[in-house]
């Protein structure tokens, strides 16, 4: 299995070979839209550009990247700074089980976590406390039980992650119910 890296250039040179401009004109092209939020980037692709929702996202998040001033090329760079850093490559494997469930997934991330998104949003993720990854999921009318605890914040239920190993069957399951829901 390719890593998230490689999937990410394969869909650029998906979206460079079916609409024959390269990721630099579409950044370009973006940039002198005046579109600056991640959303509005999105729609105008795909109103006037005809493209798919996962290849608009492709194109906002290499268009919002590129503009992130104080000189961080990727936001989430920004959320994983020091002793956090180690938890990137834990995120990513779960934004990439979360992509193989559709090409629908919006990683939109924020100051300190990343918003999953579909139509609307199903859950966050991102570093938390004591070297964990808390994953926020919207789960309205489920009961906490286990690993799945109640929250009261900008999702219903919240797991604390410890490792990779902890994203087994129970958590993939929890994950794929949200994203299904939203």
């Amino acid at each position: 299995m390719g890593t998230v890296d490689d999937a990410v250039q394969a869909q650029i040179r998906n979206i460079e070979q079916a609409t024959g401009r390269s990721i630099d004109d579409w950044v370009a092209l973006v940039q002198g839209s005046g579109k600056t939020r991640h959303g509005e980037i999105v729609s105008w692709l795909k109103a006037e550009h005809a493209f798919s929702h996962g290849n608009a996202n492709r194109v906002a998040l290499e268009a919002t990247r590129r503009s992130v001033p104080g000189g961080v090329v990727d936001p989430l760079d920004a959320i994983y700074t020091g002793a956090k850093a180690v938890l990137r490559p834990f995120h990513e494997q779960v934004v990439g089980l979360l992509r193989s469930f559709g090409d629908d997934v919006e990683v939109a991330p924020k100051k300190a976590y990343a918003s999953l998104r579909r139509s609307k949003q199903f859950g966050t993720v991102g570093p938390g406390t004591a070297g964990r990854l808390d994953i926020g999921l919207n789960l309205p009318g489920v009961a906490a039980t286990g690993r799945l605890e109640a929250d009261s914040g900008m999702c219903t239920h919240r797991m604390r992650l410890s490792s990779i190993e902890d994203l087994d069957a129970e958590v993939v399951a929890w994950l794929r119910k949200a994203y299904e829901r939203a």
